[in-house]
């Protein structure tokens, strides 16, 4: 998960993707949705202690603890 500047309106910046997608799957339209950040919190609740983190923050789950851990942001296309 990773936080950028909103880039419209009611747009938290969050980005939720599962680490294992290409950039040429994330360009296809049909492979990515837009949802209220509340539904993904309802899907894994894990994220709600991160979602005020400042835009740039980017977190993974580590593989060991399965705990969100600090990592660094995606760059920007």
């Amino acid at each position: 998960m990773y936080r950028q500047n909103p880039n419209r309106a009611l747009s938290s910046g969050w980005s939720f993707l599962s680490g294992t997608e290409s950039q040429e799957y994330l360009n296809e339209p049909r492979n990515v949705a837009v949802y209220e950040v509340n539904t993904i919190a309802n899907y894994d609740p894990d994220i709600i202690p991160l979602l005020d983190a400042a835009a740039g923050s980017a977190f993974a789950r580590d593989p060991v603890s399965g705990k969100f851990i600090r990592t660094e942001a995606p760059p920007v296309e």
